[in-house]
């Protein structure tokens, strides 16, 4: 499976001919050189909570991807639909049987808001599979022993994409302890390096993935990643 990051925790992917953006936050990403959402296509918008920093570029998105479907909690997918966007809602635990693939929301630890202060209800992560691949998304969230729970409610994971920027979400080291819970060897590392406080260092970080027999991908800004 081949992934594109977008930048600090949006990534484009397909599945079964569908196309899926998680998180946008482009155009106001210090880090994204483009900084503007002309030319993406999305049949479907992943959200894992209400932060600006993920939800930034929904409503350019939408605009340009008539018809395309928000899958995230309920309270954000409410949020989009008073806009007039289309959505499908869950709540932790809960996972329903898309065209793509199923998708399980999953328990983050963190909070959500909106910019303008509305309420984003519980934050949360992601399960995805079908019977070509499975992959777990984690949002933004502290390390939770919650995490544990994921190798026995999916099938195995063949890649995870995990927070290692440290300061709002899990810095690295505790990302490898996530990676042990989940029983997962391939990760791809999200929400680092945007704003100054989340800088890390790229060469320790992988090291402390190494030495746990473990594969760490710190992508740059739109370059496209195989996640075998």
């Amino acid at each position: 499976m081949n992934l594109k990051y977008l930048g600090h925790s949006c990534f484009t992917f397909e599945l079964r001919g569908k196309k899926i953006i998680l998180d946008p936050f482009i155009t106001d990403n210090p880090k994204n050189p483009a900084n503007d959402v002309e030319g993406i296509e999305a049949d479907y918008i992943l959200l894992t909570h209400a932060h600006g920093d993920h939800v930034g570029d929904v409503e350019a998105i939408a605009a340009k991807n008539p018809g395309v479907e928000l899958i995230s909690n309920f309270e954000i997918v409410s949020y989009y639909q008073a806009k007039g966007l289309a959505g499908h809602s869950l709540n932790i635990g809960g996972k329903f049987k898309f065209d793509f693939g199923t998708v399980k929301y999953v328990t983050a630890l963190h909070s959500s808001s909106f910019p303008d202060g509305s309420y984003g209800g519980n934050p949360g992560g992601f399960v995805i599979w079908n019977e070509d691949v499975c992959f777990y998304i984690a949002g933004d969230t502290a390390l939770t022993t919650d995490m544990k729970l994921i190798p026995e409610m999916c099938p195995p994971l063949d890649f995870a994409i995990l927070p290692v920027g440290d300061y709002f979400t899990m810095g690295y080291e505790d990302a490898v302890i996530a990676a042990e819970m989940i029983d997962c060897a391939h990760i791809v590392g999200c929400h680092f390096d945007t704003f100054g406080f989340i800088e890390i260092d790229h060469e320790k970080a992988i090291e402390a993935f190494r030495t746990r027999g473990k594969k760490l991908i710190l992508a740059g800004v739109n370059e496209s990643i195989s996640t075998k």
